[in-house]
């Protein structure tokens, strides 16, 4: 496909100078103050209540050319009742007086309609939270206007350089509140930023992405240029035999993989068996130079600090130096483990208990350069895509490189190499990291988001070449 010359620009009328603001905090609270007293009256036992405000505005672009701007700005009420041993919850997009007790109204009969639940706990009294600041108010005032600038330069670098350039430039602001009759309230809110590209050359693609919570962090034109530069050398690939490579895995790449291993790490699943992990904890599963930890207040994370119930979220060490170290739980989990919940519960009801969301592989003092340089042959890899499982209790998945797969060979980067399918198990290669980089916050395909490192990987299994 040869470059559009095509204008990087906004079709239509003239976009807002800025995107509209959140709500003051007091509002959210004064909807879950009136939600508890129409529950009250109406002889509720318990009442929960999350509010939740959400802002999203979204520029989309391709063939060098802006052609979507979309903004949603939205408010929702999910709300909790427990009646004679029974719960359910009813969420609703309206805040009017009418609305609010005809959810109530609605919760209390879909309860009355479920089994009594013998091993629900009362919902929990008043906690204490971590302070952490992940409001930006850069990121939340920034225009469509703005967001159009900046991918006019990344479409004017491809036509630049005879290529196609296609993405989105997303800006966005949230806010949460929770609340109980136990006098439960937790507050917290956000900004958060994210710009992809995909550049095409030719039969070639590639790809870059980054996501922050301040917009200050994001570098779309440098972006851009990475992406350029890959597609450039990406040209006429080799086909290579499939087998056992070295791979350097970009964090991208790492990220892709890792993020199927975060339910893993759940009590609930544990017990149940359908983990990974179930029978290994406590033990050497993975190589000594892989600790592991789930920590919502590392500066380079997002969400919340407190988890569906309310509770806070505490640092959990769940891999240390290669041994499966702790697990997370939700006050129901840790209750029939007879522990301590770890604020890592879902909003109930759920039938999957929980999950660690803020997942820190921590790093090492190797750049990606010097994983390239001390290796003799080899694959550097960008990213990965459609990823299943295989085998889930050893963690063997499939999945297909793109984007960008490069011959490593004598130290130096070479051809581009036709994309390969995978069948690797995710534990025997933390099993097999020979070196890492430091952990930064990563964006991959599948949508997660977590501090993780570059990784040079011995015997990593290509099992096939793909058609494209």
């Amino acid at each position: 496909m040869s470059a559009k010359k095509t204008k990087s620009r906004p079709a239509g009328k003239r976009f807002a100078a800025s995107e509209p603001q959140l709500r003051p905090e007091r509002e959210l609270r004064g909807i879950i103050h009136h939600v508890l007293r129409i529950a009250k009256a109406g002889g509720v036992a318990e009442t929960e209540v999350h509010v939740e405000e959400v802002i999203d505005a979204l520029t989309r672009f391709a063939n060098n050319t802006i052609h979507q701007n979309v903004a949603e700005h939205g408010v929702t009420v999910s709300i909790r009742t427990v009646l004679d041993g029974r719960t359910a919850r009813v969420t609703t997009n309206r805040v009017e007086e009418d609305a609010l007790r005809a959810a109530v109204e609605n919760c209390l009969s879909l309860a009355a309609s479920q089994p009594k639940d013998a091993y629900l706990l009362p919902m929990p009294g008043k906690q204490s939270y971590l302070k952490v600041n992940r409001f930006s108010p850069a990121t939340a005032k920034i225009s469509a206007e703005e967001r159009a600038r900046a991918v006019k330069r990344a479409c004017d670098w491809a036509e630049k350089n005879g290529q196609v350039a296609a993405g989105i430039f997303s800006s966005g602001q949230a806010q949460s509140v929770a609340g109980n009759s136990r006098g439960l309230v937790a507050a917290y809110r956000q900004t958060q930023a994210e710009f992809s590209v995909t550049m095409q050359q030719g039969a070639a693609a590639s790809w870059a992405k980054a996501n922050a919570g301040d917009v200050g962090r994001i570098d779309p034109i440098g972006l851009a240029k990475t992406a350029s530069e890959k597609v450039a050398r990406a040209q006429d690939p080799i086909e290579l035999v499939p087998g056992r490579y070295t791979v350097i895995l970009e964090p991208a790449a790492v990220l892709d993989l890792l993020g199927f291993l975060f339910y893993d790490f759940s009590a609930t699943a544990v017990d149940d068996k359908r983990s990974c992990l179930s029978g290994r904890v406590g033990k050497q599963l993975l190589g000594k130079n892989i600790t592991i930890t789930d920590d919502v207040y590392h500066p380079e994370q997002m969400g919340a600090v407190f988890d569906g119930e309310g509770l806070p979220r505490r640092r959990v060490t769940l891999v240390d130096q290669g041994v499966i170290k702790d697990l997370v739980y939700s006050r129901h989990s840790a209750k029939k483990a007879r522990t301590t919940p770890t604020g890592h519960g879902f909003a109930l009801p759920n039938d999957y208990g929980e999950a660690p969301m803020n997942l820190v592989v921590a790093g090492g003092n190797s750049s990606i350069g010097e994983m390239i340089a001390s290796t003799e042959r080899g694959l550097l890899v960008t990213r990965l895509w459609y990823i299943r499982d295989v085998d889930p209790y050893e963690k063997l998945m499939t999945g297909m490189t793109r984007d960008g797969l490069f011959l490593v060979e004598q130290g130096k980067v070479g051809r581009a190499v036709r994309n390969f399918r995978f069948n690797q198990s995710i534990l025997e290669m933390l099993r097999n990291v020979e070196l890492l980089s430091p952990a930064h916050r990563a964006s991959g395909e599948e949508s997660f988001e977590m501090v993780v490192p570059a990784m040079k990987v011995s015997h990593f299994q290509m099992s096939e070449v793909t058609k494209f």
